[in-house]
């Protein structure tokens, strides 16, 4: 931990901060401006490249560093202004008109315009099959995006969709003096950009970066919106969780960005604030679901993926692995984002003799040690498990029993999260080689990027399932072209009962979202994402000392 402090004051003194504590106004009484608050976390940022991220904590930082069109409120309710003040749809809302800030400048002195908005969109576009594939479903449907002046930007759309906002929320906006010079190869040099410096235009600018390590953000005073209070932030990542709690408590950090549940009581009784919403964080069981996977083909059976779903003891997971600071989850959509979670699709029940009952139907039979015989060999599999996701080591100790009673052996395969979705898609995005994995997934308030991540375009992109189903595809798109939020939602909740029918995912758990902070610092905002989030920018702006 004197490593992680010594960097810190190192940073702070090279880009020239000042620990100053003097009244904030509006913040309350006891609101001091100044100082740099410093976060833990077991999670990482794999990447600073917005084409190639896949970590939560990536798309948290975008949203700190990054302009986007809009964002989401206090109450995570509606969108609000962030780099656009104001939005018209017109031509029966096939065409959107958004007025941007004046004056605004990326970090680096350039001016940050609308034509960088246009660009990033156009791009996006251009590149939507191959380098710039995890942005596809943000500008589907998107004919073109011009900016006739430095603050309109005009985005038609070849039918009127149903959630422009909600993807626009998603979309961060990159300088095009920075990003228009690796576009080569067809755009696949769009992945290989390391993006370190980064030339941002946030609230925040990032001035030091060290992979599994830190990232240190710094307050950026050209900001086109609300000012930080902090001078600086600090995000501090951590390899075990024991270590994290001990920082906090050592008081060597100043908050812990997820708590692990067996930390909860001790960090409360020590004092500290700990604050829980119900969450969009879930973990789930992934099944190989390519239809040209080329070995053990009997994961494709959903008998098979019936059988592991009744084997899982979600009760369980809840009790021991987040000690009740969960519930069972059940669908791709989780339910801390209201209406659109299909309450009619439920948990499967544990039920061994059930699961039993359906690999003996689909004539798997067990052979002298117990496992059941699939096409020659044992149905023994590994199960890829990412390093950085420590709730996924006690989930697997609570699946490998319960899952030999049915006759299936699992194998714990522990990889960083990089190497572990590299063996996910391989070879060459492909996805024919892996079996099982567990991971969790982050949702946002609309529906739309949970629904994208099993479609067939996100292949080499946000795919982690092989899942392709031209049929499922059909209903994406139609559920993006229905502008009608009660019809959309209607397809939305069919959606998730073909999903849970098909089964890439066997949904786990859905966290709450919990997290520590000292009593030195207030203002956090709360978020079914935690306080460091890709929902809004009003979190890390508004911490302050007090």
């Amino acid at each position: 931990m004197t490593k992680w402090l010594a960097v810190l004051a190192t940073a702070i003194l090279a880009v020239g901060l000042v620990g100053y504590a003097t009244k904030a106004s509006g913040s309350g009484a006891n609101a001091k401006a100044g100082g740099t608050f410093r976060m833990g976390t077991s999670s990482r940022i794999d990447s600073l490249n917005p084409y190639v991220a896949f970590n939560q904590d990536a798309y948290n930082t975008f949203e700190y560093v990054y302009p986007f069109l809009v964002q989401y409120d206090k109450t995570n309710s509606k969108f609000v202004s962030d780099f656009a003040t104001s939005w018209k749809p017109t031509d029966g809302g096939k065409t959107w008109t958004f007025t941007t800030r004046s004056g605004a400048k990326w970090t680096d002195g350039q001016p940050l315009t609308a034509k960088d908005a246009a660009w990033t969109i156009t791009t996006d576009l251009k590149y939507a099959a191959g380098g710039a594939a995890n942005a596809a479903g943000l500008v589907a449907h998107i004919k073109s995006a011009k900016a006739p002046n430095a603050n309109t930007l005009v985005v038609r759309y070849s039918k009127a969709p149903g959630n422009v906002l909600g993807q626009f929320q998603q979309l961060a906006i990159l300088p095009q003096h920075i990003w228009s010079q690796h576009t080569g190869n067809k755009g696949t040099n769009l992945k290989t950009f390391s993006n370190n410096p980064l030339v941002g235009a946030g609230p925040f600018k990032l001035v030091k970066f060290k992979k599994d390590d830190i990232a240190l953000f710094q307050r950026n005073g050209s900001f086109y919106g609300e000012k930080p209070k902090a001078d600086a932030f600090g995000l501090q990542m951590f390899s075990n969780e024991d270590a994290l709690v001990a920082a906090l408590k050592a008081h060597q950090i100043d908050a812990i960005e997820a708590v692990p549940g067996t930390a909860i009581k001790t960090l409360k009784n020590a004092g500290f604030n700990v604050r829980s919403t119900a969450g969009v964080d879930q973990t789930d069981f992934i099944i190989n679901s390519n239809a040209k996977k080329s070995g053990h083909r009997e994961l494709l059976n959903l008998k098979v993926k019936a059988a592991m779903a009744h084997a899982i003891d979600r009760k369980q997971i809840v009790r021991v692995v987040f000690l009740g600071y969960a519930r069972p989850a059940s669908s791709i959509v989780p339910a801390a984002t209201g209406a659109w979670a299909n309450p009619a699709v439920k948990p499967e029940s544990f039920n061994l003799a059930l699961a039993n009952k359906l690999l003996d139907q689909a004539g798997f039979k067990k052979g002298s040690d117990g496992i059941r015989v699939a096409g020659g060999h044992k149905m023994a599999y590994d199960v890829i498990t990412p390093t950085d996701v420590p709730s996924t080591n006690r989930t697997f100790q609570i699946l490998q029993p319960d899952f030999k009673k049915i006759g299936i052996q699992l194998r714990q395969r522990s990889l960083d999260s990089t190497a572990a979705f590299d063996a996910i898609t391989t070879p060459d995005n492909r996805y024919l080689k892996f079996d099982l994995a567990l991971w969790d997934w982050v949702g946002l308030i609309d529906p739309d990027f949970m629904l994208s991540v099993v479609t067939c375009a996100q292949y080499g992109g946000w795919s982690d399932s092989g899942f392709c189903d031209k049929g499922y595809d059909a209903m994406y798109s139609q559920q993006q072209l229905t502008p009608n939020q009660a019809k959309r939602k209607a397809l939305v909740w069919k959606m998730q009962r073909y999903l849970q029918a098909k089964r890439p995912y066997i949904w786990l758990a859905a966290q709450d979202a919990v997290w520590a902070v000292s009593k030195n610092w207030g203002g956090l905002v709360a978020s079914p994402q935690g306080p460091f989030n890709s929902i809004n920018k009003l979190s890390m702006s508004r911490v302050h000392q007090q």
